[in-house]
């Protein structure tokens, strides 16, 4: 039985929410007692630290969303690119010997079947290589036929036109599964939630100015920065959290009702 990894993430989301008020909250009680020995000169020196902190957070908050948004962009138009590559390479069969055609479509179904299969596992990962294997047993057998429609019927509109459709759906799977295993580093993702817990920290630094404390200003600023931390998270892995590409899927799946 494989992990609710959006369960996880919302935990470490959750947890990241409780990090960001305590940490206010110590860095309040810190400039307090700052504030207590050196009034005038509590906040001398420290404007361009705290500048340069919240700066290098925007801007890896920045890169990190718009990476994932544009990886997760590039994942739902893959799929309509394998969708249209087994398509346009499923219509060629006709150019087959007529006695190799019902078993090559046979294969094609197995394949397609297949491809939905891989990516509804995950985040199973080993059930996910598992069926990525029986994807190239399945693909090296189309092959086979290929290569045996070809030397049967000579040069010709099979070699030129199936043969490359063939090869072109190949592709794209691979394209595909690579690009679903592309992820920044995890300490890309270790950075970026430490740099949100030292924001809080110099946060509840700055607000120790003020005579009380606010509630609705330390909630919403660890509710927003914890949000933004869990939400470019559940865009890089679109197959396990809230936001997902498999809506998509539903291309490959009228594709292979119209194979029936």
């Amino acid at each position: 039985m494989h992990m609710d990894y959006s369960v996880i993430a919302a935990c470490i989301a959750f947890g990241l929410f409780l990090g960001m008020l305590l940490l206010l909250e110590v860095g309040r009680r810190i400039g307090k007692r700052r504030h207590a020995r050196d009034a005038e000169g509590a906040r001398a020196g420290i404007g361009a630290i705290e500048g340069s902190m919240f700066g290098l957070l925007g801007l890896l908050i920045a890169f990190t969303f718009s990476g994932a948004a544009s990886r997760f962009d590039h994942r739902r138009m893959q799929i309509v690119e394998e969708a249209n590559a087994i398509g346009t390479a499923y219509l060629r069969i006709d150019l087959m010997p007529a006695e190799q055609r019902d078993s090559m479509r046979a294969r094609f179904r197995e394949y397609l079947d297949s491809r939905l299969k891989a990516f509804e596992l995950v985040p199973d990962l080993k059930a996910v290589d598992a069926e990525l294997a029986r994807t190239a047993q399945i693909q090296d057998a189309i092959w086979k036929s290929a290569m045996e429609g070809v030397a049967a019927s000579g040069p010709g509109p099979l070699a030129m036109l199936f043969v490359p459709a063939v090869n072109q759906m190949f592709d794209m799977g691979t394209a595909r599964t690579a690009t679903a295993r592309l992820h920044p580093p995890m300490v890309i993702f270790a950075l970026l939630a430490s740099l949100t817990l030292i924001g809080a920290l110099l946060a509840g630094f700055g607000m120790a100015g003020g005579k009380a404390r606010s509630p609705l200003h330390m909630v919403a600023f660890a509710l927003v920065m914890a949000t933004t931390v869990y939400v470019i998270a559940d865009i890089e892995y679109p197959r396990i959290g809230l936001l997902k590409v498999d809506d998509f899927d539903i291309v490959l799946n009228d594709l292979r009702r119209s194979m029936n």
